[in-house]
């Protein structure tokens, strides 16, 4: 429900999104550095959605809103997740040029100006977290490690930043992913692997990344499987001949090799090397039926 309105009629430029979960050290920051950086005068609107926060979060959100007429805020009376939050916070973004930033402070949010700019001719601009003063948890960089280059594969190109929460994009393009768009975590993931799959316009834009204030909400081992499930499930639905090659390399090799090995050594042909074609068999025809159903829509 949102606690107030933008003054005037006219749309702005564009709609920056701050989902906010327990975020009370933090979130004021955030926000008074965007009307610092971005400006006063500029025409665009700010979005904070309170995910739920029991901590004073809500007391602080209710004494910036009324700081600046550019200030909404939404709440979900319950923690629903990042992405449900990102959700919320779009369906209400009266521009059709949506930002997407974090409230905890690690992200340059003085770059949003510059980032909106590049956007004019892009579906959508990431902010990659590439730049020469990037700090980042070395537990989370080993996962991400892995997922990257899985993204990599299944997006067919190199991807510099596969889950920045930074970003510049169209608003009707991401209603169009909704249904596939995690509520949680991984919406970043995914919303990156759906435009780039899809031939979207996307532009990676070096930036820092700082040290975030307070506790991370990240859960390494839960949110790293969610990940993986996610990015599987968004290349079946988009590149389902490169999510499934993998598979199928796995099975018909070892097949192969079962098979010179049954003719020269056996010289009979074993059920194991008959299940291995089998399975092989069964693999690539399901992902050339799911590639004929995605072309075909």
């Amino acid at each position: 429900m949102a606690k107030d309105v933008i003054a005037g009629s006219l749309r702005p430029i564009f709609s920056i999104i701050i989902p906010c979960y327990n975020e009370e050290n933090a979130i004021r920051g955030t926000v008074e550095q965007i009307l610092r950086h971005v400006g006063a005068e500029d025409d665009y609107e700010i979005i904070v959605v309170d995910d739920g926060s029991d901590d004073q979060t809500p007391a602080v959100l209710d004494e910036i809103y009324t700081a600046s007429p550019k200030i909404r805020v939404m709440t979900h009376q319950r923690n629903l997740g990042y992405g449900a939050a990102l959700k919320t916070g779009i369906r209400a973004a009266r521009s059709e040029l949506i930002v997407i930033t974090d409230a905890d402070g690690t992200y340059p949010n003085e770059q949003i100006p510059d980032l909106v700019r590049r956007c004019q001719d892009q579906d959508m601009v990431v902010g990659a977290r590439t730049g020469e003063n990037v700090t980042y948890s070395k537990i989370r960089s080993i996962p991400k490690f892995f997922l990257k280059r899985w993204v990599c594969w299944l997006a067919a190109q190199d991807v510099p930043d596969i889950n920045s929460g930074l970003r510049v994009f169209r608003k009707n393009m991401a209603e169009r992913y909704f249904g596939i768009l995690s509520d949680k975590f991984s919406f970043t993931i995914t919303i990156t692997l759906a435009m780039l799959t899809n031939y979207h316009r996307v532009l990676f834009v070096p930036i820092d990344y700082h040290t975030r204030v307070g506790k991370s909400k990240i859960r390494p081992i839960r949110d790293t499987m969610r990940f993986s499930m996610l990015i599987l499930r968004t290349g079946i639905y988009f590149a389902p001949m490169r999510a499934f090659m993998p598979i199928f390399l796995l099975l018909i090799v070892p097949a192969i090799a079962s098979l010179v090995y049954d003719v020269f050594v056996y010289r009979d042909l074993t059920e194991k090397t008959l299940l291995l074609f089998l399975f092989a068999l069964n693999v690539g025809m399901f992902s050339l039926l799911a590639d004929m159903i995605d072309k075909r829509t």
